[in-house]
C-alpha cells in the first residue's frame, strides 16, 4: 500500500508559533538583552548628562545676552590656545536663559559626526568649558558612550550586527509571542491571569505567569523600539531607505548651492544624526567671521525660523550658503531650515516642518521618541521601563527553559517540533512567502532564519535516531 502523509492538523499554528518563539528567543535572547540594558541607561543619559556637565551646560551669568559674534570670538581664543588647529563648524545660541552657547569645531581624531564644542555663557563670554559632542542632538561625552555600546559594542560594523540581529528579532519574537498569547485567551480560566502574574503557582508555571504578563504590557513598546532600531541598522536600514526613497518618503533639503548644480544639504543632519551617524561635519574651507553669524541668524528669523534651538553652519565650500536649521527634538518639532547667501544676506532656499511628508513626519517622530527626546523626562521613563520590561521577558524565558529541563539533563526541553509538516499546503506556502519576504526586508533575520532552521533540523534529526536506537 501507498504511504500516505499525516492529515493536517489545526493546532500546527500554535506550534510553530512556539517553536519560533522559543527557538529565536534562545538564540538572540543575549543580543536582546544587552540591546534592553543599555537601551535602559540610555534613555535616561539626557537627564544623567543635565547633572554630569553642570559646568559646561549652565550660565551662571545674568546679564543680557551679548551677540553672537563676541561669544564666538570668546571660544575662538579660547581654542587658539588648547586646540590650535580647529575650524569652526557650527554655532547653537543658548536656547533659554541660564544655559550656554555651544560654538564647535571641527578637529581631527574626532569620530565621524563629532565636535569639539566650547560653552560659552551668553552673559559675559566667559567660556565654561569644552567637550566632544555628537549629532544632532548634541550628545556628550557620557550618552555618546552609551550610544555606540548599544549600537555596535564598541565593534565598528560588525558589531552592528548584534544591535540589528536584536531589533529585527525583537519584533518577530515579540509578535509570536502574542500571537501565542492570544491562543490562551480561550483556555483562560481567569482572564486577569493574561495580563497579571499569577503567584499563587510555583515553579515554571509562576515564571511563565510572569513572563506571559510582562509581554503583554510591553508589546508595543517591543514593536516600536524593533521598529525604529531597524531604521538605524546596516543592511535592513539601508534597505528602508531605499523603500522611502523610491517611494518619495525622505525629508525635503535646503539647497545650498549658489549658481551651480545642487548640494543640498539635510535639514537637520539626518533623522539619526545623534545616535549613529548622519550629519557629519566636514572640515571648513571658507573664511567666516564671528559678525556673519548675527547677520545670518538675523536673515533666518524674518524667514520663519522661529525656534531658540537652532543651529548655524558657515558654507562647507566655496560657492555654498550658510544654513540656519530648527533643531527642537521635542513635541512640538520644529525643523524649520533656511539657507543664506552670504554676499547678499538673502534667503535662497527654505524648508518647513509642513513640507515633511506624511511618512517622514512619522518617521523623525518615531526616532526622537526613540531618543527619548520627544516627550521629555516621561518619555524617558517610559522607555526605561520598555526596555527593563523586555529584559525581565528575556531572563524569564532562560529560567523557564532550565525549569522544563528532564531530570538529569543539563539543558531545558525545546517544544515538538514538525509543525511545517503537519500544516495544509496553503499554510506551508504562506509560512513560506512572509519568510521570504522578511529575508528580503531584513537580510539578518534570513541568514539567522536559516542558521536556526538548519539547527533545527539537525536537533530533530539527532533525536529521533537516538529514539530508534
Amino acid at each position: 500500500m501507498p504511504v500516505t502523509a499525516p492529515p493536517p492538523s489545526r493546532g500546527w499554528f500554535a506550534q510553530l508559533l512556539l517553536r519560533l518563539h522559543f527557538t529565536a528567543g534562545l538564540f538572540v535572547g543575549p543580543f536582546v538583552l544587552v540591546a534592553a540594558l543599555s537601551g535602559a541607561v540610555y534613555a535616561l543619559a539626557p537627564s544623567i548628562e543635565q547633572g554630569a556637565y553642570r559646568q559646561e551646560l549652565t550660565a551662571p551669568s545674568t546679564a543680557a545676552a551679548l551677540p553672537l559674534a563676541d561669544q564666538v570670538a570668546a571660544a575662538e581664543r579660547y581654542v587658539a590656545r588648547h586646540h590650535p588647529d580647529d575650524t569652526v563648524a557650527e554655532v547653537r545660541p543658548a536656547p533659554e536663559p541660564g544655559t550656554t552657547t555651544r560654538v564647535m569645531f571641527t578637529e581631527e581624531g574626532l569620530l565621524e559626526s563629532q565636535t569639539r564644542a566650547v560653552f560659552v555663557d551668553p552673559g559675559d563670554a566667559a567660556v565654561r568649558g569644552d567637550l566632544p559632542v555628537y549629532g544632532t542632538s548634541g550628545s556628550l561625552p557620557f550618552r555618546t558612550w552609551i550610544s555606540t555600546l548599544h549600537r555596535s559594542l564598541f565593534l565598528g560594523d560588525v558589531g552592528r550586527l548584534y544591535s540589528e540581529t536584536a531589533a529585527s528579532w525583537l519584533g518577530i519574537v515579540s509578535l509570536a509571542g502574542i500571537g501565542l498569547w492570544a491562543f490562551r485567551i480561550r483556555r483562560a480560566r481567569r482572564k486577569r491571569d493574561l495580563v497579571l502574574p499569577d503567584n499563587r503557582v510555583t515553579g515554571y508555571r509562576r515564571t511563565f505567569s510572569w513572563h506571559a504578563a510582562t509581554g503583554a504590557w510591553v508589546l508595543l513598546g517591543a514593536l516600536f523600539l524593533s521598529a525604529t532600531g531597524i531604521t538605524w541598522s546596516h543592511f535592513a536600514g539601508d534597505n528602508v531607505s531605499t523603500l522611502r526613497s523610491a517611494l518619495s518618503w525622505q525629508a525635503p533639503t535646503v539647497d545650498t548651492a549658489l549658481g551651480g548644480p545642487s548640494s543640498a544639504a539635510s535639514a537637520p543632519g539626518g533623522e539619526h544624526a545623534g545616535h549613529h551617524g548622519g550629519g557629519a561635519m566636514s572640515m571648513r574651507s571658507t573664511t567666516t567671521t564671528p559678525e556673519q553669524f548675527d547677520e545670518v541668524l538675523a536673515v533666518a528669523r524674518d524667514s520663519g525660523v522661529r525656534a531658540a534651538e537652532v543651529r548655524i553652519r558657515p558654507p562647507a565650500t566655496a560657492g555654498t550658503a550658510w544654513t540656519v536649521e530648527e533643531i527642537k527634538l521635542s513635541w512640538p518639532v520644529a525643523m524649520n531650515a533656511v539657507a543664506v547667501d552670504p554676499s547678499t544676506m538673502t534667503a535662497v532656499s527654505e524648508v518647513t516642518w509642513a513640507d515633511y511628508p506624511l511618512m517622514a513626519k512619522a518617521a523623525k517622530l518615531g526616532i526622537n521618541t526613540h531618543m527619548g527626546a520627544l516627550f521629555g523626562l516621561a518619555n524617558q521613563v517610559v522607555l526605561l521601563l520598555a526596555a527593563l520590561g523586555i529584559a525581565a521577558m528575556v531572563v524569564f524565558g532562560y529560567v523557564m527553559w532550565w525549569q522544563r529541563r528532564p531530570a538529569g539533563a543539563r539543558v531545558g526541553r525545546a517544544p515538538a517540533a514538525g509543525a511545517l509538516a503537519r500544516a495544509p499546503w496553503w499554510g506551508t506556502a504562506a509560512v513560506v512567502v512572509v519568510a521570504v519576504g522578511l529575508a528580503l526586508l531584513l537580510p539578518v533575520v534570513g541568514v539567522t532564519l536559516l542558521g536556526f532552521l538548519l539547527v533545527d533540523a539537525l536537533l530533530v534529526t539527532s533525536g529521533r535516531r537516538r529514539a530508534r536506537r
